[in-house]
């Protein structure tokens, strides 16, 4: 993975149960529209960003961040979205989803609107549930 801007810490200054419960509950059901077609069981958090970074912005409150992401010929592939935290800490739990090529600009922070999500409504509530129900559970 080819990055422009350093990748957050290894451990992310989050709760463990709460990254565990966010990674038990990708799937291609959760992916977002534009990268369905590039989920696999090996890359789960391929297109996963948009939906985590509103499921922790749910739980901890913060900054959503937003930044271009280019591939190596120039071509713009989309966006990337990841959190920081009240206090200052960047939480990033699917920066692992990038090839080779693919590099993340620095990000602006997005204001989130009220309501729900315009774009994969459907993904960020059915991830949503599933780490809740998770975070509800034995543990």
């Amino acid at each position: 993975m080819t990055s422009a801007l350093p990748s957050p810490p290894a451990s992310p200054p989050v709760p463990a149960r709460v990254a565990a419960a966010l990674r038990a509950s990708w799937s291609r059901d959760t992916c977002d529209v534009a990268d369905v077609t590039d989920w696999t069981p090996d890359r789960p958090s391929r297109g996963q960003c948009g939906a985590t970074a509103l499921v922790l912005h749910d739980l901890f409150g913060g900054d959503l961040l937003l930044a271009e992401v280019w591939q190596a010929d120039g071509r713009l592939q989309g966006y990337h979205w990841w959190n920081r935290l009240p206090g200052g800490a960047e939480v990033d739990l699917t920066r692992d989803q990038f090839a080779t090529g693919e590099t993340v600009h620095p990000p602006r922070v997005v204001v989130r609107p009220e309501g729900p999500p315009r774009r994969c409504r459907a993904q960020y509530e059915l991830l949503r549930r599933r780490v809740l129900d998770r975070l509800d559970g034995p543990g």
